[in-house]
């Protein structure tokens, strides 16, 4: 993709990983850097990015980890990606703009249509019916799901539905983000993250030049 082509028609990058991986920092770090040369950033999250998602992230990220069957969790989780699209990626996106995205529909593939049960079949249909938008660049941070874990539990907050799920869910979403990588190998690139935060900064600024090249 040309510079001319990617402001004309901007660029959707999102940031793929298990829990702890780095990747928000990584989104940041990017959006400052590309800020820096000029380019109009957006930068975004999922589940969130707009209001009414913002609302259906309180939702499912909070509480039991039982609260919500992996079914009803996709729903929810679409729920929040159309909102999310129709009032901040799309609009972005048309003016030209670089939106990042801190996790897309290749999490709800993982989370719900791997690691919770055997439902990707289902999480395809709706995203096909309700989304039909991939990214990109998709920028998924591996990181070692010991590592991940330990790190995503010494966060403050209270978002940590997902990961009182335990290690073992971690190491199962490795594996099911590796597989995508394999899967979508045109936009999906694997970045190691069991380095220094600027060494996979430099890996993440190379591999987004390369794509606006």
């Amino acid at each position: 993709m040309s510079q001319d082509q990617a402001r004309a028609g901007g660029l959707f990058i999102t940031f793929e990983g298990i829990d702890g991986s780095g990747k928000s920092t990584q989104s940041r770090r990017l959006a400052d850097s590309l800020r820096a040369k000029g380019r109009d950033v957006v930068l975004t999250r999922e589940p969130g990015g707009s209001p009414g998602a913002e609302e259906i992230r309180a939702l499912v990220l909070e509480g039991d980890p039982d609260r919500w069957s992996a079914e009803t969790e996709i729903l929810l989780f679409t729920a929040a990606r159309r909102d999310h699209l129709e009032r901040t990626i799309l609009p972005a996106l048309a003016a030209g703009k670089v939106v990042i995205c801190d996790r897309f529909a290749d999490s709800t593939r993982v989370y719900q249509g791997v690691s919770r049960g055997d439902l990707r079949g289902m999480v395809d249909q709706l995203h096909a019916l309700m989304i039909g938008r991939e990214p990109d660049l998709t920028l998924l941070i591996d990181m070692d799901p010991d590592t991940g874990h330990t790190r995503a539990l010494a966060r403050k907050g209270h978002e940590e539905r997902f990961e009182d799920f335990g290690p073992d869910l971690q190491r199962r979403m490795r594996a099911a983000f590796l597989g995508l990588a394999q899967e979508f190998p045109a936009r999906v690139r694997v970045i190691d993250g069991n380095r220094g935060i600027d060494e996979v900064a430099a890996d993440v600024g190379a591999t987004v030049h390369e794509a606006l090249a």
